[in-house]
Parts: structure tokens; sequence; C-alpha cells
């Protein structure tokens, strides 16, 4: 995941503009004409100027990709495991359903592990502590569309 941050990092680089917020004025030398600043923000496509690359990736992601629905894939692996259905009493359900109306506290929990298996089998990867998911294959892929060519995608 570290080779994939990296590269998501230089790719925010090239897209990005530095910005002298002292003098309010791009710096694309890297240096601010004006006062010869070298502690410059990043400006990314109107987006506003902050320190790091982290909020372009975050902005790069949310432009080109579309978060993981970990829900409904947690909701089909648990219909691959157990793809019988569950009698109660003369009411027949599948057991996807049977689990979370049943108990749904149980359910949240379960996928909650479920969510934390993928991100450590590297399956899916967060930028933002948790909030948001993104498959790895769609941000290889992402990578090798944007990917500047002095850039190689992490293998």
């Amino acid at each position: 995941m570290d080779e994939i941050t990296k590269v998501l990092a230089q790719i925010a680089f090239s897209k990005s503009i530095p910005f002298c917020n002292s003098c309010y004025t791009r710096a694309p030398s890297g240096t601010c004409a004006t006062c010869l600043s070298d502690d410059l923000m990043l400006e990314y496509r109107n987006c506003g100027v902050e320190y790091g690359v982290e909020w372009i990736i975050r902005e790069i992601l949310r432009e080109h990709l579309t978060p993981a629905n970990t829900l409904e894939a947690f909701e089909e692996s648990v219909a691959e495991c157990y793809p019988e259905t569950v009698k109660i009493g003369w009411i027949e359900y599948d057991c996807v359903s049977a689990l979370k109306d049943l108990d749904p506290v149980s359910w949240d929990i379960a996928h909650g592990e479920w969510l934390d298996s993928q991100v450590s089998d590297e399956t899916l990867i967060t930028f933002d502590n948790g909030s948001c998911h993104y498959w790895v294959s769609e941000i290889e892929q992402l990578i090798e569309e944007f990917a500047p060519e002095s850039v190689s995608a992490p293998s």
C-alpha cells in the first residue's frame, strides 16, 4: 500500500501547482518570485490551496472513482458462504436477510471485521481513516491512466 500511496502522491504533485499563500500567487518554479519563499502550499484545480498532498489524492479519487460499496460486497460474500435458506416457523429467509434482520448489531460487527480483513489483505484501501474505501484494483487502473511517464505503477 505504501507504493500505491507514493505513486498517488507523485501524481498529486504533478497535477498541482506550488502556491505562495503569503503573496497569494502561483509559484510554478518552486520558489515564490515575489518573496523568494520555498515554503509553499499546493493548488489543485480551483479546489483551493493547502499544505501536503493527502487532500489532493482524496480529490483525484473522488473525481475519477466511485467509493466501494462495502456493504453490498459484504452481503455478496456472506451469500457465497451461506447460500442456503433458513426456515423460521413457516417463513423462509435467505441467510443474509435473516442475519441482518434478526441481529443487526452482530451484522454490523461482522461487516466491520470483514472490512478490516479486506484492508489487511490489501483488497480495499482508505485515505481518510476508514470513512471511504476504494478497491485497490481500481486505484491501480487509475494510476496506469494518470501516472506521469516518469512514475512507474506499483507491481
